[in-house]
């Protein structure tokens, strides 16, 4: 696979993440469900279109291969992803949309960055660093406006923090797997593991606070199923197959594209107004990620044993 087709991918990935909000709020009106539970549907749907898809292609001997040969990061790419979940609906729910989304997806590409070069121990390029400003600068620029503020705003912080950095990681260590790996294996290995994590959690969580824990009408059920099967599943499919060929740094940048996508939609199905700061930040996104595709490609560290 090539350079462009893996940034085209992870782009795809970043426009399906961004109709993850919406979604769920459109799920939370209707049925009242807690993000907790929304949660734990949301990773089961997500293993049953996986498990769907290596079947239909065969390759179930491949997953327990990945799983004999790489037991420790997929139980880490698992719980990172399931933990960077939770992390940030916390966040949003104590500092509020814009703050968190500011921290979580803005700090994954710096933290990227800074690991790469401590890893290689060479300073990173100055278009890699502009690049990364450009588009952190952007995300800054969108989220002007929001939602700031929350109940705990130190607690909002520090979560979202947390966040960006275990998706960091988990791109890390999902991009030396997939380097070996077809990407529906990886993804079907990392979202069981991830599905116990959130299942656990989730029913934990909702017993101990009297959540309700199964929806009641059809539209709910289709919304749960297309956060787990879209925007879980086939999103993380297309983010380990662009991990194939793409740098992690540059992932991270490209997903970017999720905010992007959620004011799009929020403007033109939600009724909200985009400000002059969204359009700039907006546009300054795209030229990142457009930059990504002219700058020549610079291989990931190999895996330190």
């Amino acid at each position: 696979m090539k350079k462009g087709k893996g940034l085209a991918l992870i782009c795809a990935a970043g426009v399906i993440w961004g109709t993850i909000g919406p979604a769920v709020d459109l799920v939370h009106e209707r049925s009242g469900l807690s993000s907790l539970t929304m949660s734990l549907w949301r990773s089961i749907f997500a293993v049953l279109a996986l498990v769907v898809m290596v079947l239909t292609r065969g390759q179930l001997g491949a997953c327990v291969a990945l799983v004999r040969a790489r037991p420790g990061r997929v139980v880490a790419m698992g719980v990172l992803t399931g933990s960077f979940q939770l992390l940030f609906f916390v966040s949003v729910l104590a500092v509020g949309v814009s703050v968190a989304t500011v921290v979580a997806l803005g700090f994954a590409p710096v933290f990227l960055l800074v690991l790469h070069g401590v890893q290689s121990r060479v300073k990173p390029s100055g278009v890699q660093s502009a690049t990364v400003a450009i588009a952190v600068t952007g995300l800054l620029l969108i989220s002007l406006g929001g939602d700031i503020g929350g109940s705990a705003p130190a607690l909002g912080v520090l979560t979202a923090l947390a966040c960006g950095t275990a998706y960091a990681v988990s791109t890390d260590v999902g991009s030396s797997v997939s380097a070996a790996h077809d990407a529906v294996p990886v993804a079907m290995a990392t979202m069981v593991v991830a599905a116990v994590f959130l299942v656990t959690v989730g029913l934990v969580g909702g017993l101990a606070r009297g959540d309700a824990l199964v929806p009641v009408d059809a539209a709910t059920w289709a919304g749960l199923g297309y956060l787990g099967a879209v925007t879980m599943a086939l999103a993380y499919v297309f983010l380990f197959a662009a991990l194939r060929t793409l740098p992690t740094a540059s992932a991270a940048v490209a997903t970017l594209l999720e905010p992007v996508t959620a004011v799009i939609i929020a403007v033109l199905l939600l009724g909200e107004t985009l400000t002059d700061a969204g359009v700039v930040g907006s546009l300054m996104i795209v030229a990142a990620i457009g930059s990504l595709a002219l700058t020549p490609q610079v291989p990931d560290v190999p895996e330190m044993h």
